[in-house]
């Protein structure tokens, strides 16, 4: 296990998902990082390593047993710890509901537009506390890496839809029927409840992030399905993880290795407080993020 923050590291990238993905073939030098933030602590260890000479990390978004609930994650921890060991892409797999018939159980859906029905937006931005930034947000997931992500799906001839909503909800109660039914009369694709404050966080730490939303069941609108049952929900999750290890494994190696993408200075317009009013602990907090500006 190693104490590892705001050291100077090549560009990486992360994985955001369920424990377990970072058993990948060609995965090697494993290793567990323990990471201190301004934020408190991610929600778990963060397994690093290598895949095919990429610097790659892994974090388990609901820790190790599933023992955090949605709406107890600590999304600023995860990505403040992710950007710290020098992650500039992320792609987070999700499992999502399906809202529209045409995303059946164990589909990949690569969503293009975010809809944020969650709350507590103090804790899914890193500024505020006398440092007012507001990221460009219009196209939440970064286009390039999605396209990289659609050719990986298409070459392992996986059952994939490229763009589309997903709609995140606060959690940890799913939706009710009326709910399900307007998102899905709206035209929204798919549902969750943790990828928005991943995407805008990604944003302002300027990572590139894009998502695999993977369908474990049809949202509650669809009444004329079996109910949904735990043993069903695993048995596609199981399935959905071995689609993601093979998707990942294929991705990584293609992703490039300079951080040249707008998200990547998604914060050199964004940042409207002159530098001589910002706060020295809060700059301090924010060290790496905005050390370029200094």
């Amino acid at each position: 296990m190693e104490n590892s923050a705001l050291e100077t590291r090549p560009p990486a990238v992360g994985v955001i998902g369920g424990s377990g993905l970072y058993e990948i073939e060609g995965f090697e030098n494993a290793r567990e990082f323990e990471v201190e933030t301004p934020y408190g602590p991610p929600s778990d260890l963060i397994v690093g390593g290598t895949l095919h000479g990429r610097d790659v990390y892994f974090l388990a978004r609901h820790g190790r047993g599933h023992t955090i609930a949605p709406h107890e994650i600590n999304h600023r921890a995860n990505i403040f710890a992710m950007r710290s060991l020098g992650v500039r892409w992320i792609i987070c797999v999700t499992a999502v509901g399906s809202l529209q018939e045409k995303y059946a159980p164990q589909d990949i859906v690569l969503p293009a537009q975010l809809y944020d029905r969650m709350s507590g937006r103090d804790r899914h931005t890193f500024f505020g506390n006398g440092i007012v930034a507001h990221v460009s947000f219009a196209d939440p997931i970064s286009h390039p890496l999605r396209t990289l992500l659609a050719q990986a799906c298409s070459g392992l001839r996986k059952n994939y839809h490229s763009g589309g909503t997903y709609v995140c909800i606060a959690g940890p109660a799913s939706c009710t029927r009326v709910e399900s039914e307007a998102y899905r009369l709206a035209g929204y694709d798919v549902i969750g409840m943790t990828n928005a404050p991943e995407a805008k966080l990604a944003r302002e730490a300027e990572i590139a992030l894009a998502t695999m939303a993977m369908v474990v069941s049809y949202d509650c609108w669809k009444t004329n399905e079996d109910p949904v049952t735990v043993e069903s929900v695993s048995a596609h999750l199981s399935a959905n993880a071995q689609s993601a290890k093979e998707v990942l494994a294929r991705v990584i190696p293609r992703i490039p290795a300079e951080p040249n993408w707008p998200e990547h200075n998604a914060l050199s317009e964004a940042i409207v407080t002159p530098r001589a009013y910002w706060p020295q602990e809060t700059l301090d907090n924010l060290q790496l993020l905005l050390d370029r500006f200094q």
